[in-house]
């Protein structure tokens, strides 16, 4: 009969071949670019941005109109036929052409091109959001994958140890409970697999919550990003070109409002054709007005004041952002450099680890050790190999993170 261990095993072995073939069945690996386009194709901000580019256009040109509005086209009769119906006719066309207030046209210029840059700059910021996501979905996988490997060759290992004892103990080299000892690490090293598997599994369907589609893993080994430069580092960062750019909006916005303080004047040109009695022939003359309203407008004091808050509100934010900006990418280069250390640490005791296990794998086989320290032997080595999977996803995560604080996407 077989034992409990051996069940557990069996039943490890068979998810392994379920989770394999399902792997083979589709499930293409992606790189954190391929998954950062992804998730960005089904933001609202990316599939509205053409659409809102195309209507600041729309605002640019009609700022460069020689207009403040559409033209007016009137029409008007005049007659005595309901009275004395002598003949009087009076035909007037006219157009009334709105013009500009003083400075009013440059302003609203300079507000259309300072719309078209603050929406740039959302897009932008809205992209840098989303690549955190996905940076963090993607990583949190990668380290699940990577947990995955390292305890599936622990299993394997734990396997081959145990049926090296299962035949030592037929020969009598070995005791029953030594069997026992080998068999439930090897049940141990499945219990981890099984935890890692839900891991994989948990991870893995975040990450396609952000991608949608098809189902997508990480590879085994997920490529890192590259470190920046210092040159790259003193570019603008999106998240503050974003406030910068609402502040700049909000003063564009006030200095429009300062100088629509009445209504547009209004020039008309018109032409007259009449007549005073049926017997005279018909006259034509042309009229030339211009209307030039007086007195400010109160409403406009509301925008003015609306548009000094909003700025005053950009300006302090983009202070606390720019020192928030600073203090996170100070802690993500740190975090760079610790990672570095503890990757050649893992390195080193990864490297001491395997020497030793074999060492003692063949001291174990010449029965020149016991199993309890061959066990031991073996989880060390196996603490150490995790240890050094771990630490390099750390790494690549930790870059992932200075990239970000210093508003880069990923590549």
């Amino acid at each position: 009969m077989r034992t409990v261990a051996q069940k557990k095993l069996c039943l490890a072995w068979l998810v392994l071949i379920l989770t394999g073939a399902s792997h083979a069945q589709g499930n293409d690996n992606l790189s954190l670019k391929q998954a950062f386009d992804a998730a960005w194709a089904r933001q609202p901000e990316a599939r509205a941005a053409e659409t809102r580019r195309n209507a600041a256009d729309a605002r640019r040109d009609a700022a460069g109109n020689w207009l403040a509005a559409q033209p007016t086209l009137g029409l008007s009769d005049k007659s005595d036929r309901f009275k004395n119906n002598d003949g009087r006719r009076e035909y007037v066309v006219g157009v009334d052409l709105p013009l500009w207030l003083p400075g009013e046209r440059s302003n609203t210029q300079a507000l259309a091109e300072a719309e078209g840059e603050a929406i740039n700059s959302r897009l932008l910021a809205a992209q840098l959001r989303v690549a955190a996501r996905v940076r963090e979905a993607y990583w949190n996988a990668a380290r699940a994958r990577v947990e995955q490997e390292v305890v599936q060759a622990r299993l394997k290992l734990a396997e081959r140890l145990a049926g090296d004892v299962a035949r030592r103990v037929k020969s009598g080299d070995l005791s029953r409970a030594d069997q026992h000892q080998a068999d439930g690490a090897a049940a141990s090293a499945a219990a981890a697999l099984a935890e890692t598997q839900s891991s994989v599994a948990q991870t893995t369907q975040v990450l396609r919550a952000l991608l949608g589609g098809a189902p997508h893993s990480v590879p085994e080994q997920p490529a890192s990003e590259t470190i920046p430069s210092v040159t790259v580092a003193s570019a603008k960062h999106p998240a503050l070109r974003e406030v910068e750019d609402r502040a700049e909006l909000a003063r564009r916005n006030k200095a429009l409002a300062s100088v629509q303080n009445r209504a547009n004047p209004l020039l008309t040109v018109a032409t007259t054709r009449d007549r005073d009695s049926s017997v005279d022939a018909y006259g034509q003359t042309v009229t030339v007005a211009l209307r030039i309203p007086f007195g400010a407008d109160n409403r406009q004091r509301a925008r003015i004041v609306n548009a000094e808050a909003d700025a005053i509100e950009a300006e302090t934010q983009l202070e606390l952002d720019r020192e928030a900006l600073l203090g996170s990418i100070d802690a993500a280069r740190a975090y760079v450099d610790a990672s570095r250390t503890q990757l050649a640490a893992a390195e080193r005791r990864a490297v001491l680890a395997r020497e030793t296990r074999g060492f003692f794998d063949k001291s174990f086989r010449l029965g020149e050790s016991d199993l309890p320290t061959r066990l031991r032997i073996e989880l060390e080595a196996y603490e150490a190999e995790r240890q050094l999977a771990q630490t390099r996803i750390v790494l690549a995560q930790a870059i992932s993170q200075l990239r970000q604080a210093l508003g880069l996407l990923p590549e």
